[in-house]
């Protein structure tokens, strides 16, 4: 079997594919309990490998081989990436050279540019959570959109920002490492805010690397078109960008033509990954993460920042799946915050992130929620490690 090349920030996945359709309405009583956690199970800090059938399951079909000879000196490898089951655009040939195209592209910017949203919108598939909250993004999320005319890998990273903990240094880290590896690089800057020093310095920092950058302006449904043609003044004015687009993930607005340029500045390749492969994040990242983002809701001040989520454990049985989740926090008053008055909030984070994961997974699902206290883990390099950072 030939090797494939290896996705940007050398980290490599088991994947998933999976099918069926969501939907399904779960039982009574599921979920978001506060109870103690059912012997047998590891400990809070394990990561026990997941046991539905089927998950990480690699593909042999590589149209045109998976090598790339040609890209660098990467060698990136999506041998083992697995993912959703996905729709394939019908699009014309971006770059009207009849040539296929595939390579990596990544959304980078500050914190709340409108990235993970955007990344939905053109995967046509919730893949990276999204919330108002600032550094939503912890992980590096990759999409795979399929074209008759290539094959465009999209990166979402987490927003570069002032770090004030060991885990702010990692994520600006690995936002760093990303950047340094992908074809095309488009910088996020919402319409609805004017352009700042965090604009400023992510530009500065771009201006040393190879890749074809492009600027998005994003949000551009928030403003009139007075303050939209401001706003694309500055961000001309801050780097020479190969293009500006103005988008809008939630309009749909030039989603197509951004989608079009990404496109057209990758090189020509192979395809990348196989057909039906819509993400390679592994089912227990989504898993959690779609928990995290069902928690982040209604919280305030630090609160955010301080909320982590560990998948222990992944059951299947028949049509049920079965999944235990501890929810971490720094401090005891953030565990009271968390689980609420009777365990009334933790109940509606475990209500909302259930169907979440229903609609992810294609199955019932039981959810049980543990919220436990990880003092200082965002400044812990231990606890870090546990947590997956």
């Amino acid at each position: 079997m030939s090797e494939a090349p290896q996705p940007p920030s050398g980290r490599k996945s088991g994947g998933r594919r999976v099918g069926g359709q969501a939907g399904a309405q779960p039982a009574s009583g599921r979920g978001g309990s506060g109870s103690q956690p059912a012997s047998g199970r590891g400990g809070s800090g394990s990561q026990p490998a997941s046991r539905r059938g089927g998950a990480g399951s690699q593909s042999g079909s590589r149209r045109g081989g998976s090598q790339s000879g040609s890209r660098g000196g990467r060698g990136r490898d999506t041998g083992a990436a697995g993912g959703h089951r996905h729709r394939t655009a019908a699009e014309p040939d971006t770059a009207g050279d009849g040539a296929y195209r595939a390579g990596f592209a990544c959304f980078v910017g500050r914190p709340n540019a409108g990235k993970s949203t955007l990344t939905n919108a053109i995967i046509g598939q919730k893949i990276a959570i999204t919330s108002n909250k600032p550094q939503t993004t912890r992980h590096i999320i990759r999409g795979v959109l399929h074209r008759p005319d290539g094959q465009l890998v999209l990166v979402d990273t987490p927003g570069l920002h002032r770090p004030r903990t060991l885990l702010g240094q990692r994520l600006n880290d690995l936002v760093r490492d990303t950047w340094s590896e992908v074809d095309v690089i488009g910088v996020c800057f919402p319409a609805d805010e004017p352009v700042g020093a965090g604009d400023r310095f992510i530009s500065a920092e771009i201006a040393e690397l190879k890749a074809t950058v492009i600027a998005v302006v994003t949000k551009v449904d928030l403003v009139d078109p007075a303050t939209l043609a401001q706003r694309l003044i500055a961000v001309s004015e801050l780097y020479d960008f190969a293009e500006i687009v103005p988008v809008s993930a939630v309009s749909g607005h030039q989603v197509d033509t951004l989608v079009e340029v990404l496109v057209r500045h990758l090189p020509e390749s192979p395809q990348l990954y196989p057909d039906d492969v819509l993400t390679e994040e592994p089912e227990q990242v989504l898993v959690a993460e779609l928990v995290r983002e069902a928690a982040l809701e209604g919280v305030r001040d630090e609160l955010p920042h301080s909320i982590a989520v560990l998948v222990q454990e992944m059951l299947v049985e028949g049509n049920l799946t079965k999944v235990y989740a501890d929810v971490y926090v720094e401090r005891d008053s953030q565990k009271s915050i968390v689980i609420g008055t009777r365990g009334s909030r933790l109940k509606d984070v475990g209500t909302r992130a259930r169907a979440q994961i229903e609609a992810l997974l294609g199955t019932k699902v039981y959810l049980d929620l543990h919220v436990r206290v990880a003092k200082e883990w965002q400044r812990d390099p231990k606890q870090l490690r546990r947590l997956g950072f």
